[in-house]
Formats: structure tokens, sequence, C-alpha cells
């Protein structure tokens, strides 16, 4: 986990005007902050111990570099979470940047408040930061299987921001229980959470303990229907802080209601350092064993995890905001959102598109000698990667109109899902099939580029 050292506050209490910070455009804004009794051949970016007297109330901080303020025996503490309705606050700053929602946070919580950085483009949180010109902390998990061009942009980013990412590490003997017990790529035939357990939610478990508060890089249209319902700010439904128990921890999220392409737009305006993997395909980017470039058609999420459904693409880090397929709604609470609409606004929509029911989908698999040619994907309204696909499938349809192919879509989530598993070779959403005009079983499509040339390619191919 992490934290800017150059943004760590004294031991010492400070008044709110003693720790405003100078202007934005004023250059590295942070350094009169630094310890009066730092070493003098301390390093550009400096590293402080904090007293042991803090020490003792930091529970299992993730930060041992940071200072904590020292408070008299006798002294009122102020408790920051519990005694605000930030359901209410949510509601009020929908509609704030996130420039107004990250000074409020790091206003709110000061030196008990850290970002969370996962080395993709969430570093738009520490430039946000930095613009409003307070003091902020940053974490990193390192799981120890991170790509080698995440590593050198962490250093990168510490550089440019002249700070100290502190880096949270999983537990050795976990780590080596697994390994030994079930090799080093277990999760392809097994699934994912067992190692992301392991190497992420376990350590960020520890590192939130000694916090009041964490920052997050979460947006909406980030996982397939998973996160549509995240607020700004909310109590954390899943995670303690320091004091422990339900509601010892706020979570912030600036960027939810900001768009990939509008976050992508800021980073480059601002020209602040990018980790090279986005530039070979790379969106989402995790451990390297689980990450891979996206390809044309496909959503960001893709690139994560792909061996495995639409619905199981997440790790755990935020499972409080991971809303189910069946409720529409967090597993843990609400998240401080409205209830979901009981029905999801069906896609794919157009003049060139059949809707196939049950029974049509089953006369197409009946038949031998068909009419026409067939392409037909398999798909559900929710999954945002058959929402990425929509425009190419529809551009498709309006190319094969009149060719002698039909194109058609078939809802196969909920009821439907058993059947299309067992009949019509359903893997994850989207699956497409064409079914030939003389052939008694569809073709998979085998590729995951989902744009126009490729599907046609495809097509053209077989009929």
């Amino acid at each position: 986990m992490a934290l800017a050292a150059s943004s760590t506050v004294s031991s010492h209490s400070f008044s709110s005007q003693e720790l405003k910070a100078p202007k934005i455009c004023s250059p590295r804004p942070f350094d009169r902050l630094a310890l009066p009794l730092a070493p003098a051949n301390s390093s550009k970016r400096r590293t402080f111990v904090k007293p042991v007297s803090a020490q003792a109330n930091r529970k299992e901080s993730f930060v041992p570099q940071a200072a904590a303020t020292i408070v008299a025996p006798g002294a009122e503490v102020t408790d920051n979470v519990g005694k605000e309705d930030y359901e209410k606050l949510a509601q009020g700053m929908e509609n704030a940047s996130p420039l107004e929602i990250m000074d409020k946070a790091l206003q709110k919580f000061g030196n008990e408040i850290a970002i969370a950085f996962s080395g993709a483009e969430d570093v738009a949180l520490i430039e946000y930061a930095r613009l409003t010109g307070r003091p902020f902390r940053v974490f990193s998990l390192d799981t120890g299987r991170l790509n080698p061009e995440t590593y050198h942009f962490f250093d990168a980013v510490e550089k440019h921001y002249d700070i100290h990412i502190e880096y949270m590490f999983p537990d050795a003997v976990e780590v080596q229980g697994l390994v030994r017990s079930k090799g080093l790529f277990s999760f392809y035939e097994d699934g994912h959470q067992e190692c992301c357990r392991v190497r992420k939610v376990r350590p960020l478990r520890r590192a939130l303990k000694g916090l009041r508060a964490w920052i997050t890089g979460q947006r909406k249209d980030q996982s397939p229907g998973t996160r549509a319902h995240i607020p700004v700010v909310q109590v954390d439904p899943s995670f303690e802080g320091l004091d422990g128990g339900p509601g010892s921890l706020i979570k912030w999220n600036p960027v939810a209601n900001v768009e990939g392409r509008d976050i992508w737009n800021f980073l480059r305006t601002m020209n602040v350092p990018i980790n090279p993997l986005h530039a070979q395909g790379y969106v989402s980017i995790g451990c390297e064993p689980c990450t891979r470039p996206v390809l044309p058609g496909q959503h960001e999420r893709e690139g994560r995890w792909w061996w495995e459904d639409a619905t199981a693409k997440e790790c755990g880090l935020h499972k409080g905001n991971v809303a189910t397929l069946e409720t529409g709604l967090p597993e843990n609470g609400t998240g401080n959102s409205a209830a979901a609409p009981a029905e999801v606004a069906d896609i794919l929509n157009s003049d060139n598109v059949v809707r196939l029911s049950r029974s049509g989908i089953e006369n197409l698999l009946r038949l031998e000698n068909r009419r026409d040619s067939w392409l037909v994907v398999l798909y559900a309204p929710w999954c945002r990667f058959c929402q990425s696909m929509e425009a190419s499938y529809v551009e498709v349809a309006d190319e094969l109109a009149g060719s002698g192919v039909k194109v058609g879509k078939f809802r196969a989530d909920g009821d439907e899902k058993a059947f299309a598993q067992k009949e019509l070779q359903l893997g994850t959403f989207p699956t497409i099939l064409f079914f030939p005009k003389h052939a008694s079983k569809p073709i998979l499509y085998p590729s995951e580029k989902r744009d126009v040339d490729s599907l046609l390619a495809f097509v053209k191919t077989l009929q």
C-alpha cells in the first residue's frame, strides 16, 4: 500500500489553517510540510518514521512511515466515520466533478485516507489529488505477478509526483501453500477467486485496517452489468477501517460517473505517465497471467480472466459494489443506490435483426435444409460485452440484408441459459453461431474479434 511521503504531515498537531497547502499552480507544493527533524542527507522522496506512541494507536496500519497526530490523554477523539449521512452526501455530489469529490475526500479525512493505485489508468486519481493542493497518500498491492511494464510504471509515477508508493504484499506462507498444493496456474482450471483472495483481497483487508477511508478508481462503465450503481461515496460494505466493525470505513469513488474515454482525454491533456501496456492494447490491467489485450469490438473487461464467464470478472476488491445479475443490486447492500429497474432494456435492436424465441431457435436446430443461412448471437442485455458489440452486429445485419443470410439474436440468460449451454454451445456472453443452409449443426464463431470486418469474413467463408 502506499502513501505520498512528500505529503506526509508532521507528528505534531496542526490546525486546519496550518494544513492548508499552497495554491495548485505552485511548484512542489508540499515541501514545506516536511518534518523539521528530517535527516539532512534524506533523499528527495523523503521517508519518515512515525513516533512509537502513534504506532500503538494505528493497529495494523499499512503506512509505517505515516505520521499520526498525537492525542493528549483524556482528549476527545473525533470519529469521522458513521456520523455523517453518506447516502445523502453521495446524492448531493452525484453531479460533482472528480476534482471536487477528491478535494472533499482529502479535506474530510486528511492523513487517514489513501488512494488505491493499481498501475493502470487510475493514475488519474493521483493527478486529481495533486490538483487539489492537499497532502495525499498512495498505496498499491504488489501481487508478485505483475507485468514488468507495470513495475516500471510505478517507478515513473513515484518520480513524476515525487512520492513514495507504499506496497502491500501477500503473506508468503499463504502464497507458498497455494503454489505448492495447486501449482502456478491453477486458476486457469478452477477460477481466479482463490488466487486473488490470497494475493489481493487479504493484503487489502490488512491495509484498510489502518485507515478511515480509501479512494478507488471504480467506474460504472467498467464491468458487465455489475458496477452500474456505484455511488461517489459510501460506507464500505465489505471492509473494516481503523476502528473495526461495520461502518468503520468510508469508500470514495471520484470517477464513478466518468466514462473511460473521458479519463483518457484527461490523462493525455495533463501529460501524466502512462503504463506502456496501454499502447499494446491493454485497457484493464491486472496480473500478467490473467490480463491480455482486448480485441476490436470487445469491452475493456474482457481482457481480464478471459477463460471465465462474464459474471465472474471481479477479483473481490470491490465485492460490495458488485451487483448480482438476478437483482441488479450489490451483494452486500444497496451501495447507497436506488433499486435497479426490474428489466434491463433490450439491445441489438434493428429491423434487420430477428429476435428468436425458444421455439424459433429450436426450429433452426432441427432443420437440416434451411431456406437461408443464419447468423445468431446468444446474448444477455445486461452484459457489457454484448453491449459493446451492438453497433458492429447491427451494421453486419444491415450489410447482409438481402444476401441470403439472415441475422438473429437469442436471449440466452435466465431460464434459457441451461438450454443454451447444453444445446447451443453457450460458453460466455456473447456467443455467435452460424447456421449454414445445408448443415445440421451450427458452427461456433471461434474468434473474440467482434468488429464488422471479422464477422463478415466469418460469414462469407461459410456461406
